[in-house]
Formats: C-alpha cells, structure tokens, sequence
C-alpha cells in the first residue's frame, strides 16, 4: 500500500506544471513599436513557453536601466550598441547578449521645405542635439565626409524636443531623430520631413538597440530562453505583421494610435531576425570609430563586453 500511495505521489507531482523562474526586463523608455519582439514573446506567450515569467518596466530615466543591470537589480535592460562602447570603456559590468533593432535609426532630420538638399548644406546652419558626447561625434563624421567640421554647425541642446525645435524654426536641422519615429510625427503634424541616414553619411553601421547582462551573471540560464523567445517573437511578426500589429497595439491603453501604426509599419524590417547572433567586426569597426573620434580613449576587445549565448 505504502508503494501505491508513493507512486501515486510521483504521478501527481510529475504532472503538476514547473513553476515559472522570475525574470526582469528594463526597457530603454516606454513601450513603443522599436520593443516588438518582446512585447510579442510575452502575448503570444512564448516566454511562459520558456518557464519565464517576465516583468517589463518602463524606466522614469532612460538612462537608469543598465546601471540598475550593472548594479545587480535586474536580469537584462534595453540598450544601445554606442552605449555599451562607452560604458565597457567606463569599466562597468555589462554585457551584450542580444539585439532587438539591427540597424541604425538615428538620422540628420530637416523640414522637406529646407534649402539643405544635403550635409555639406548644413554650414552656418544651426543643428539641435539631444545626447552630447555621442550625437556630435557622429554628425562630426557626417560633416567630415563633406570637407566640413564641427565647427562649421552651431550646435544647440533641444533636450528630446527634436520635432518641435525643427517646427518652430529654433534650429535648421536636428542629429539623433529616429527615421521611424520623427519623420512620422511631423507627417501627422501636416509637415514633411528630409531624412539624411547616418550609415550612409560616414558612420560605421550598428545595432541601435540591444539587451545587456551583468557581465558576472553572463551564465544564469534563463538568458538563452530569453533570446529564443525573442526570435519566435521576431519570426511571429515577420509571418504574421497584422495579427502581430493588433497583438502589440492591445498590451496597453494608448498604444493603438497613428504614430505607433506608422512607426510599426517603418520599424518591422529592421528587427534582429536572429537576436542572438553577435557580428564581432561591426562591434570592433564601430569602436574604434568611437576612439578615432575621442568619444573613448581606447576600444576593448569585443569579447569583453559583448558575446553570443548558446
């Protein structure tokens, strides 16, 4: 009898369902279109597949996210590919494991109206800035490749007000626009904007937004269950971009509106089909662009601050 009921025991106990681990992601800012992947992987619950069970926060400080990573208070935060070149420079404890958006966004954005058909058109212009260090850097390698230099721009900090400073005529040109988001709000503001895109003017290309790890906790298992869930999340939408699109728009209240559509429809090619997978040159090529530019004394080797799970 005493076996019986044991085997029974076991019958029951094998049956029941693995408790979900638990886990973490800080997002770079509130929930938008360029956070796809995730937001799919957690409706169509391909983490909970996983045995994940995610919490996702959107930060009151963009800027928190890897640091509360690097101080051991979340599994993995929403960053950027610049980013993690400077805070490995820096010396903190980040690790990139994955990327969510595998090409540039950020552009040199004007008013269609504008005489500047061109960067070399910028001199004596004026030009709105939101991240200093950076922002000016890239529109340096920008001007550079048309004979000009820094100063040949006046240079003004419009905080994140890159629309509006175009709209109001404060500046002639703004650097660090994003080709899917801007350029949208200024066609529902019933104006058209010119796009100038930094890989195409002299910067090397990058991955505009990735995942970082603390580089001490680079084996907890639950990482690689992360990326796969993120890759059927990509998967999910490239197959199914409407029903993805209607998955996305019901997580939350406000999220279905005309720029997001928009900024869905401009944002879906440039997904990481394969969010694992890490291109050791174009992260080496683009720190010594950060060198050569003085953002950072010296680049790390890539293996410091950047890896591919298996």
């Amino acid at each position: 009898m005493p076996k019986i009921i044991f085997a029974a025991l076991v019958l029951i106990l094998t049956a029941l369902p693995a408790r979900a681990e638990p886990l973490t992601i800080l997002l770079d800012w509130f929930v938008n279109p360029d956070h796809g992947p995730i937001i799919i992987a957690q409706e169509k619950g391909f983490f909970a597949e996983e045995g994940l069970e995610v919490t996702l926060i959107e930060p009151a400080d963009p800027n928190d996210p890897p640091k509360l990573v690097a101080a051991g208070q979340a599994a993995l935060a929403v960053s950027y590919q610049p980013q993690i070149h400077i805070q490995a420079a820096a010396g903190l404890p980040l690790t990139r494991v994955g990327t969510l958006i595998a090409t540039p966004l950020s552009t040199v954005m004007v008013l269609d109206e504008s005489p500047i058909e061109s960067i070399a058109d910028l001199k004596g212009k004026t030009v709105g800035f939101s991240v200093g260090g950076f922002e000016d850097a890239v529109l340096g390698a920008m001007l550079a490749k048309h004979g000009l230099a820094l100063s040949d721009v006046t240079l003004v900090n419009v905080n994140f007000s890159l629309s509006p400073s175009l709209l109001s005529g404060q500046v002639d040109a703004v650097i660090g626009a994003y080709r899917n988001f801007e350029l949208n709000q200024l066609a529902i503001e019933g104006r058209k904007g010119r796009a100038f895109f930094v890989e195409e003017e002299g910067v090397p290309p990058y991955d505009e937004l990735i995942l970082v790890a603390n580089s001490a906790k680079l084996g907890d298992p639950r990482l690689p269950k992360v990326l796969r869930a993120l890759e059927r999340g990509v998967q999910y939408i490239v197959n199914h971009p409407q029903e993805a699109w209607a998955s996305f728009a019901g997580y939350k209240t406000g999220l279905d509106d005309e720029l997001n559509r928009r900024a869905w429809a401009d944002t879906l090619p440039r997904f990481a089909l394969r969010p694992a997978a890490l291109d050791r040159g174009r992260y080496a090529r683009f720190g010594e662009f950060l060198r050569a530019a003085k953002v950072i004394k010296t680049a790390p080797p890539v293996e410091s601050y950047a890896i591919e799970l298996r």
